[in-house]
């Protein structure tokens, strides 16, 4: 058998001067000369795989380009495919080819042999490559699916014993659990970040948004839907003998050993109440503001404004833009021993660590203005305002901004100079607005173009002027991207998600606007000559970059 610095050389994919030094320091780390090359960079993880199974007289696939047969994958149960992490690919004769990370793992082959009762034919992938194409065959569609067409089978009927309901947080066998649970692990696999269970005359629908779009994954009879809703609201703790008014609750979960809270919202509609889970992944709240692609220009207009002492900054921009997110990335900035740091939310998101943080409670008598008034009095010096809402709430926070105060929070409205604007209708004096305000953060999330599939292309000039792109006529046209599709990004052509900014300063200038009651439009073209780079701007920069496309900009910037 041949040496794996053989096989590397004779394919071309090391030099010998490199070899002669992964050999060093193998020694010198006393660890193997594969993964010793895939440290230093010499090699990718795909690359030592394939030679690893050159040596050892076995095929290797790469399973992002591989035609993977579905019928062989629905050979093998999905939790067995999990627990070796292994995957049938396709079938040869009568034998079954199965994709392996570790093709020493005879219990693997031996088991899948026995529930298959076909001869097994290992072939070599990474392990990467592996749990990438496991989630995207052993999806928990098929068996929801299945678990729907019993229940068509059993002819349920739609309105259920609600006594009953209540055994099922027992029994985690009931198929009505296991429809749930299945329906919340496939949503966290594809990286949803909000699951919509809606019921519509003759079915129940149910739909992930992934990437900021909805997605249709499931309808299921209407027979369950009762079930269905009583189940999540005993998860999430919510009055399930309550159906003519929306409710909230919270839920947790493990999933691959990661805790994961889930929000859930009820809303009363004609065919039953819909339900609304915003599934709230606890990484998130623990981002460095440098990972939510910021232009340079903007980070560091922005970390002027909350490195100083005190003063107001707010972030607007609609639902599901971010803003929470960023203010959490913000808090981790700002965040030190020495410093009382005291949130105000509705709900709690994300529990941070050694940070004060309160939950809202109307019913209670604890609103927005009652909290902030007290937690003032509890020393602090940054504080996070979940949302700025009433006049009572914007006067509050202001007067903590000019007493000291670094107030953060957030405000509905469509770009950072509208913001200004926003308060002084709240009923706020204009210059409390002016002298309190440090920054305004405008935000749009776009999807991320896949990295795998996109597509370079050199856009029209037609194309250029429709779109308002910063391009000049006679200048050379730039290189940008499309998306493409591929199996990585489920054929979408984008894969994850990037942050616009606009990020305005209040400047002396911008302060006079304010007390003259200047429409947002005037504020914006000072805010503009002043260097502010507007959200459409900041856009096609990442256009340039070839982050995202000019539809996706098109899309979310008006």
């Amino acid at each position: 058998m041949k040496q794996l610095g053989e096989i590397l050389l004779d394919d071309g994919l090391v030099t010998e001067a490199q070899l002669l030094a992964a050999l060093d320091e193998t020694q010198a780390r006393g660890s193997s000369l594969g993964r010793t090359l895939v440290e230093l960079g010499v090699l990718t993880e795909g690359q030592l795989v394939k030679a690893l199974a050159n040596q050892v007289g076995m095929n290797f696939v790469d399973l992002d380009e591989f035609p993977v047969d579905r019928a062989a994958v629905s050979l093998v149960p999905g939790a067995l495919c999990r627990r070796y992490t292994v995957l049938p690919v396709s079938l040869e004769g009568g034998s079954i080819v199965l994709a392996t990370a570790d093709p020493g793992n005879v219990m693997a082959v031996d088991d899948v042999r026995s529930v298959t009762n076909r001869p097994v034919i290992p072939v070599i992938a990474t392990h990467d490559n592996l749990m990438r194409a496991i989630d995207r065959f052993c999806r928990a569609d098929d068996e929801m699916e299945d678990l729907s067409s019993a229940f068509n089978e059993q002819n349920a009927e739609p309105e259920q014993d609600l006594s009953k309901l209540g055994e099922m947080s027992v029994d985690d066998d009931a198929p009505i659990v296991r429809y749930v649970n299945l329906l919340v692990t496939q949503a966290i696999t594809d990286r949803a970040s909000d699951i919509h269970i809606e019921p519509a005359e003759h079915d129940l629908r149910v739909r992930y948004r992934i990437d900021g779009v909805l997605h249709e994954t499931q309808r299921s009879p209407k027979q369950i839907q009762q079930g269905v809703i009583s189940r999540v609201k005993i998860m999430s703790d919510i009055d399930i003998a309550e159906r003519r008014k929306p409710q909230d609750g919270r839920m947790s979960v493990v999933h691959n050993g990661r805790k994961i809270d889930l929000r859930v919202a009820t809303l009363p509609t004609v065919w039953g109440e819909k339900i609304v889970m915003r599934i709230l992944d606890n990484s998130t709240a623990s981002l460095d503001l440098r990972d939510l692609s910021f232009l340079d220009e903007n980070y560091e207009t922005y970390k002027e404004s909350y490195t100083k002492p005190y003063g107001m900054i707010l972030v607007t921009g609609p639902t599901g833009s971010g803003k929470s997110t960023t203010l959490y990335a913000t808090l981790n900035a700002v965040s030190k021993p020495e410093i009382n740091v005291i949130t105000v939310e509705d709900p709690v998101e994300y529990r941070l660590p050694g940070i004060n943080q309160v939950q809202v409670n109307p019913k209670a008598g604890l609103t927005f203005a009652g909290a902030l008034r007290s937690i003032l009095r509890s020393d602090p010096d940054v504080v996070l305002l979940g949302e700025i809402r009433d006049h009572e709430t914007a006067q509050i926070a202001i007067e903590a901004a000019l007493t000291g105060h670094l107030v953060l929070s957030t405000l509905h409205t469509n770009d950072a100079p509208s913001a200004i604007t926003r308060l002084t209708e709240m009923g706020i004096e204009p210059f409390l607005v002016g002298s309190a305000l440090d920054a305004v953060v405008a935000q749009r999330l776009a999807r991320r173009l896949c990295g795998k599939c996109k597509v370079p292309y050199q856009p029209s000039p037609e194309e250029m002027a429709a779109a308002r792109f910063p391009w000049v006529p006679g200048e050379p046209l730039p290189e940008l991207f499309r998306p493409g599709g591929c199996v990585t990004c489920s054929k979408t052509g984008y894969r994850g998600r990037l942050a616009l900014h606009e990020v305005m300063r209040v400047t002396e200038e911008i302060e006079r606007h304010a007390v003259a009651h200047s429409s947002s439009a005037d504020i914006a073209a000072t805010a503009v000559a002043q260097g502010m780079i507007s959200l459409r701007n900041d856009g096609w920069q990442k256009v340039a970059l070839g982050q995202t496309s000019i539809e996706e900009i098109m899309r979310v910037v008006a």
